[in-house]
């Protein structure tokens, strides 16, 4: 069969979801944990198919936890994350790989590496030993480092550049992996404003250009409202709601999740949920 006939059809048959759902990536009844830790318990959570979900919650609320357990990485003590239907400990590893692509909390680059030698490590789900480097290859990885502006540090060593820069980087490895679905934990850290914007704005454009699911643990709430169209706001291990920013968001619901007393307006810009925190002393006369 042609490389690029057979290429073509995998890569569509990965992006299309099963006719039957509009959830590949379901968390049912989960308990997680570290050793005797509990985190969460009976924690149910749907991944809508085709959206932008963030996750918002406070410190140690169980947000990479659950991101860890999509991905497989954490096994659960009880339940099963379901992956297209199927419990995901089902999948060999590489398949797992390239159905989901993840950008943990921390990474830590092989001491040496170039940058374009590291964002080409997202293509390995890819190879086997029918399948060596192939043209496609090289362009996913070219057109990873352009979308996150890293074509320029291609030579350079990873260990020898900004916190920032390495964060791109990361994220990079994660787009050359062409998987149709994306779990990204705090991609904004390390980065300045200007470039959380434009990795935002890139995460969107992911997501409705190509149809690929992206997941973003976000710290920021108002980033989170503006670019997300599906949010699951977490405290405690559980989901406190779920659901489109515009019909769940409410100061109730960010008090509630946050203990964060704030008036939630419309943002001039887009009209999503804005939250404009107040001080403590506006509360307490409130």
């Amino acid at each position: 069969m042609d490389e690029n006939l057979e290429r073509s059809e995998s890569a569509q048959q990965a992006l299309t979801p099963p006719a039957a759902t509009d959830v590949r990536l379901r968390a049912d009844r989960l308990r997680l944990g570290y050793r005797n830790r509990v985190i969460s318990d009976e924690l149910t959570v749907d991944i809508p198919d085709g959206t932008f979900t963030a996750i918002i919650g406070p410190n140690a609320c169980g947000k990479s936890t659950l991101l860890r357990a999509l991905s497989r990485l954490l096994a659960p003590e009880s339940g099963a994350v379901l992956l297209d239907g199927k419990a995901i400990g089902s999948y060999p590893a590489k398949e797992v790989a390239r159905r989901i692509g993840l950008l943990p909390q921390s990474s830590t680059a092989p001491e040496g590496i170039r940058v374009a030698d590291l964002v080409a490590r997202g293509r390995y789900p890819h190879q086997s030993l029918v399948r060596q480097w192939s043209r496609h290859d090289e362009e996913a990885v070219a057109a990873a480092m352009a979308a996150t502006g890293v074509t320029e540090l291609s030579g350079r060593l990873v260990d020898e550049l900004s916190g920032g820069q390495r964060q791109r980087v990361w994220i990079a490895m994660v787009l050359a992996q062409e998987t149709p679905i994306v779990l990204l934990d705090e991609p904004t850290t390390f980065l300045d404003i200007a470039h959380q914007i434009q990795l935002l704005d890139l995460c969107r454009e992911l997501n409705r250009d190509t149809g690929r699911t992206v997941v973003a643990v976000l710290h920021d709430l108002n980033h989170a409202f503006r670019y997300a169209d599906h949010l699951i706001a977490m405290r405690d291990g559980a989901v406190v709601a779920a659901g489109a920013p515009r019909e769940i968001v409410t100061a109730e619901l960010v008090q509630k999740v946050f203990d964060l007393g704030c008036r939630v307006i419309d943002d001039p810009e887009t009209g999503t949920p804005l939250v404009v925190p107040l001080s403590e002393k506006a509360v307490r006369v409130g």
